[in-house]
């Protein structure tokens, strides 16, 4: 399994700068981006190719905090986390309200498909205005979580550069904020799928 952190010279950690990871990217993919290579030989196009989808693929699993901590953990531990579907109890409510308002979306959806009448579309937007509106709260509410999470992740952090917990406790915890980071993701996506049809 290759290490995505070693890749771009950085340390195994939860958190990392944005800003510094795109730097780093862009320096280490400008020699074997397909644009510079085109000229070289056959083998030497292929093994730039390689290497620049390599360094992609880093980039845009370290850049992003569920995909970060997959690649941690799976580093660390030495196998895939844990694939639990139990939502935690304080986000039961929240995730019922998201598939609520998603089914309540997608039956709208396709009432309104139905329609031709130019008359009736105009009654049809404004009612998908509403539902718009209400898929753009939730998005806020589990934004809010995300950017909670996000905090969590900066203190486990510090915590794990430093060593003032036990390894084995905060890698514990890395597994269940991951696991939030799935449902969120998994939460705006549905979300944002539906906001989107509305606006059609």
């Amino acid at each position: 399994m290759p290490d995505y952190f070693a890749l771009f010279n950085e340390p195994r950690r939860p958190w990392l700068d944005a800003e510094v990871l795109k730097q780093k990217f862009l320096a280490l993919s400008a020699t074997v981006h397909p644009d510079r290579v085109h000229n070289l030989g056959e083998a030497e196009r292929t093994a730039a190719q390689e290497r620049y989808t390599e360094l992609n693929a880093a980039y845009n699993c370290l850049r992003e905090p569920k995909e970060r901590l997959h690649h941690l953990l799976e580093l660390e531990l030495g196998t895939l986390p844990k694939d639990i579907q139990r939502i935690p109890s304080d986000l039961m409510d929240l995730s019922m309200e998201v598939g609520k308002a998603c089914r309540e979306a997608d039956a709208f959806l396709a009432e309104k498909a139905k329609v031709t009448s130019p008359l009736l579309r105009v009654t049809f937007f404004e009612r998908g205005q509403e539902f718009a509106e209400k898929l753009q709260a939730l998005r806020g509410r589990v934004n809010s979580l995300n950017e909670r999470l996000i905090e969590e992740l900066h203190q486990i952090d510090a915590a794990w550069q430093s060593g003032a917990a036990p390894r084995s406790a905060l890698l514990q915890r890395l597994e269940e904020l991951y696991r939030l980071f799935s449902y969120f993701a998994r939460w705006m996506a549905q979300t944002q799928e539906r906001a989107v049809r509305l606006s059609f």
